[in-house]
């Protein structure tokens, strides 16, 4: 596009921008979601065996030094605040015009399941069709791994949003501080599971993490929302965070990355550790003080455009990234080439430098299969086109929980 056209568009979009919008808000969820595909592609990579057959492989299991990297790319304390705040006013916006919690909770989850259940209907199709096409069925299985990474989310998202009435009441009595009973438990787990006594401890104790690890930002989301969280509190939880991050990482050693290292024993994401509790507050604090001076500067048409553009792909972008850089893989792996930053083991810096040059190639992938896939995002007309998207999804699920 001309530059001229571009910001014939910009200004036309910035016109139609209500003088009320909270573009800072905007430009969070846009780096939240952007820090998705970006750390999924950086942070991912493949193999390829004497067979043909193409595998996940992780650049952190040889690039020990790119953990730091996750650190940046690991915005989910952002990505949960943001979704705190929206659904906080979101609700309120509901009640206002007479709308009960549970049609506002109906509304929502349809609004997030539909593009999940499009992503899952369509690779129902593209299992069978892989198979046709001669790929052998680890390339498959690692495709489908892939696409089911970021879709979990989506269900733990839907939990919060269920409890938004909740941390609502919670924000109202306690304000910032209703997350502190959520990052308490978390470190307790943590005590428990990485304690002298962690040997006597059930397997599953560490999933008693997972709500409270994710609901801590979204909480802090709502309690932004209802203006009980001030530049005092935001400063607590800058330093507060970055103290803790760093006396969990040098003094108690917790595994630096953020994300889950194949071959090690433990991981700080799944479920989420107090590490990742300590990153949240750090960037949380960051995001709250630095919101005003986002805010002015997504004033300027040009930066506020890619902002709504990625704010209108949201669940395009979160669905399909991986299926992106899995047909990139997959086709590079057919053809049979050991290709340097695609199906090139992940374990020199020239890797990293060959994947940033792939980059470019996943958004222009993913550009061309959101522009196929975008209207999952809105309402299916069809009652045809709804039996065989649930259909289709219940297949895709039945077979990832086989292989995943």
């Amino acid at each position: 596009m001309p530059l001229t056209d571009l910001r014939r568009a910009a200004l036309r979009v910035d016109a139609r921008t209500p003088a009320t919008r909270d573009r800072a808000l905007d430009g969070l969820r846009a780096l939240a979601l952007l820090a998705v595909p970006l750390g999924h592609w950086m942070l991912g990579g493949f193999t390829v065996n004497a067979d043909g057959e193409l595998h996940n492989a992780s650049p952190l299991t040889a690039l020990g030094s790119l953990a730091p990297l996750s650190w940046v790319l690991q915005l989910l304390g952002i990505f949960f605040l943001v979704g705190g705040h929206s659904a906080h006013h979101s609700l309120q916006r509901a009640r206002a015009k007479g709308a009960t919690t549970a049609a506002w909770l109906r509304g929502r989850c349809v609004r997030l399941l539909r593009p999940v259940l499009g992503v899952a209907a369509v690779w129902a199709l593209l299992i069978p069709l892989l198979r046709g096409l001669g790929l052998p069925e680890a390339t498959v299985r690692t495709g489908t791994t892939l696409v089911v990474q970021p879709l979990w989310y989506i269900g733990i998202y839907l939990v919060l949003t269920a409890l938004t009435p909740y941390c609502a009441a919670a924000g109202r009595r306690l304000g910032a501080w209703a997350a502190a009973p959520l990052l308490a438990a978390v470190a307790v787990v943590d005590l428990l599971r990485y304690g002298p006594w962690a040997e006597a401890m059930p397997s599953w104790l560490s999933l008693l993490n997972l709500l409270p690890g994710w609901l801590f930002g979204y909480q802090l989301g709502v309690s932004w929302a209802q203006g009980r969280i001030g530049r005092a509190g935001a400063r607590t939880l800058l330093l507060g965070g970055a103290a803790l991050f760093a006396t969990l990482l040098l003094v108690f050693h917790y595994p630096a990355s953020m994300v889950g290292v194949p071959g090690t024993a433990r991981t700080n994401s799944h479920p989420p550790s107090l590490l990742v509790l300590a990153l949240a507050a750090l960037q949380i604090g960051a995001a709250l003080l630095l919101h005003g001076r986002l805010g002015r500067a997504l004033r300027r048409p040009l930066l506020w455009l890619p902002v709504v553009v990625v704010n209108l792909s949201a669940m395009t972008i979160f669905c399909w990234h991986q299926t992106a850089m899995f047909t990139a893989g997959a086709l590079a792996a057919r053809l049979g080439g050991a290709v340097p930053g695609l199906t090139t083991a992940p374990d020199s810096p020239g890797w990293v430098l060959a994947r940033l040059a792939w980059l470019p190639v996943f958004a222009l992938l993913l550009t061309a299969v959101g522009h196929r896939t975008r209207h999952f995002d809105g309402p299916w007309a069809s009652r045809t086109l709804k039996t065989l998207g649930a259909a289709g999804a219940a297949l895709f699920t039945a077979y990832a929980l086989g292989v995943v």
